[in-house]
C-alpha cells in the first residue's frame, strides 16, 4: 500500500507527498473552474496517470522483448463534461512509437498499454481511444 499525504494550502492549492519517495507536488484548480491554473488540476492528473501508465507497461513489455522505446512520446487530452456533474468524458491520446509499422512486437506493445492498471481501473463512461503512430 502507498499513502499520499494532501494538505489544502488555500486558494484551491494543494501540496502532496507519495510517501515512499517523499517527493511532492501541487495541484490547482483549473481556470475553467475558478482557479488560476498554476500547477496541474486533479483532473489533469488524471490524464497524467493514464499517460505514464501506458507509457511505463509498454517500457516494462519492452524490455522483456529486448526492444528500446527510448524517445517514445505520449499525449493525452482531457475532455470535461459540459453538463453536471463536473467530470471527465474523454482521455483520447496519442502514442508515438520509435519503431517500424511492421514490427513483430507491435501488438504485444499495444495490447501492453491498453491493458495498464489506469486504462482498467478508469470507467467505461469515459471515453479513451487511444492511436498509435509507429514511425520506425
Amino acid at each position: 500500500m502507498v499513502e499520499v499525504s494532501i494538505q489544502y494550502t488555500g486558494d484551491l492549492h494543494c501540496d502532496a507527498v507519495h510517501g515512499p519517495s517523499q517527493a511532492t507536488l501541487e495541484t490547482d484548480a483549473p481556470t475553467d473552474n475558478r482557479g488560476k491554473g498554476e500547477a496541474f488540476s486533479p483532473t489533469d492528473l488524471v490524464a497524467t496517470a493514464l499517460g505514464t501508465c501506458m507509457s511505463t507497461i509498454m517500457g516494462m513489455k519492452a524490455d522483456e522483448l529486448g526492444v528500446d522505446l527510448r524517445g517514445m512520446t505520449v499525449s493525452v487530452q482531457k475532455e470535461m463534461s459540459k453538463d453536471a456533474p463536473r467530470r471527465i468524458v474523454g482521455l483520447p491520446s496519442e502514442v508515438h512509437v520509435p519503431l517500424p509499422a511492421d514490427s513483430p512486437h507491435r501488438e504485444a506493445l499495444e495490447q501492453a498499454a491498453l491493458n495498464c492498471p489506469v486504462h482498467k481501473s478508469l470507467p467505461a463512461e469515459i471515453n479513451r481511444p487511444t492511436r498509435f503512430f509507429w514511425k520506425g
